[in-house]
């Protein structure tokens, strides 16, 4: 028998119920500004996937890049949550480091 594929599914499962956690958190503290942090893991995740052996190893960590990458994108429909009252606002945030490059950059979306 084959657990591979079942093992793929519950680990989806459960790094797209983080990236929902993660996203909230990161927007309540530090604001949507942070975006370009988590794309940039995400994208090195994906790379690295290219060069490893393994076939499920590389799986899981493409799954954890593609969620980092969505939570990345996901921050600015996070902040306008926030300001309507759906999740808790903090209006003490912490800026990123770079925050006059970064905001010069349109927050990407889906």
């Amino acid at each position: 028998m084959m657990w591979e594929g079942l093992a793929l599914g519950f680990f989806s499962f459960g790094i797209i119920g983080f990236g929902f956690y993660w996203v909230i958190r990161l927007e309540r503290f530090g604001g949507y500004l942070w975006w370009p942090y988590p794309m940039a893991i995400g994208i090195l995740m994906i790379i690295v996937t290219l060069f490893l052996p393994d076939a499920g190893w590389s799986a899981l960590l493409g799954i954890t890049g593609g969620s980092f990458i969505w939570g990345a994108t996901e921050l600015k429909e996070q902040a306008v949550r926030a300001e309507l009252g759906w999740f808790p606002f903090n209006p003490d945030k912490k800026d990123p480091p770079g925050v006059n490059w970064i905001k010069r950059i349109k927050a990407p979306h889906l």
